[in-house]
C-alpha cells in the first residue's frame, strides 16, 4: 500500500507543477503578445500622472500670486495689480471690482450674478433712487430681496407717500427676517 501511495502523491505533485507551469507560459503568452499595449499604457498612465501633478502645482502658484494681486490692489489701490488678477483669476478679479465700486459708490462692470444684484442694491440704496430698489426687489432669486422692499418702503414713507409704503411691505413675506422690521413700520404707519 505504501508504494501505492507514493505513487499516487507524486502523480499529484506533477499535476500541480504541471498546473503551474502551463499558467506560467500562459501569462509569458499573453505579455509576449500586449507587451507593447501593456507598455503604452503604463508610460501614459505616468504621464498623465505627471501633467496632473503639474497642473495643480500651476493652478495653486496662480491662485497664490492672484491673492497677492488681489492683496495688493485693495491696499494700494494699484491698477497693475488689477491687471495680473484679470489675466490669473477672473472671479477674484470681480470681486476686486465690486469691493472698489462699493467703496466709490459706483456700479461696476461685474459678471458675476450676486456681486451684481448686491452692488445694485447698494448703489440704489445710497442714491435713494426708488425705481432702481423696485427693479432689485422684483428679481426672484435676490439675496436681500424683502430687505430690499422695506428699504423701498422707507423710502416712500421718507417721501410721505404712506398708503404705497403700506402695499409695498405686505410683499414681505412673514418668514423672511425683514418682517419684523416690516412690522414695526406699519405700526409706524397706522399713526400717518
Amino acid at each position: 500500500m505504501s508504494i501505492k501511495d507514493d505513487v499516487n502523491y507524486i502523480k499529484n505533485e506533477l499535476s500541480s507543477e504541471e498546473k503551474f507551469l502551463e499558467s506560467f507560459v500562459k501569462t509569458e503568452r499573453f505579455f509576449k503578445k500586449y507587451k507593447k499595449l501593456i507598455f503604452g499604457l503604463i508610460i501614459l498612465a505616468i504621464v498623465f500622472s505627471i501633467a496632473f501633478l503639474v497642473k495643480n502645482k500651476l493652478d495653486e502658484k496662480n491662485l497664490y500670486e492672484a491673492n497677492i494681486a488681489l492683496s495688493s490692489f485693495l491696499e494700494n489701490g494699484n491698477e497693475n495689480s488689477l491687471n495680473e488678477l484679470k489675466e490669473k483669476n477672473k472671479e477674484l478679479y470681480e470681486i476686486a471690482l465690486y469691493l472698489d465700486a462699493k467703496n466709490e459708490f459706483k456700479n461696476a462692470n461685474i459678471d458675476l450674478k450676486y456681486l451684481k444684484e448686491l452692488l445694485d442694491f447698494q448703489v440704489a440704496l445710497l442714491n435713494s433712487n426708488q425705481s432702481e430698489l423696485d427693479l432689485v426687489s422684483k428679481k426672484a432669486d435676490f439675496l436681500l430681496k424683502d430687505y430690499a422692499i422695506f428699504n423701498q418702503a422707507l423710502l416712500l414713507v421718507n417721501s410721505q407717500k404712506y398708503d404705497e409704503a403700506r402695499e409695498i411691505l405686505s410683499k414681505i413675506s412673514q418668514d423672511s427676517r425683514a418682517f419684523e422690521l416690516a412690522t414695526l413700520l406699519k405700526h409706524y404707519l397706522v399713526t400717518k
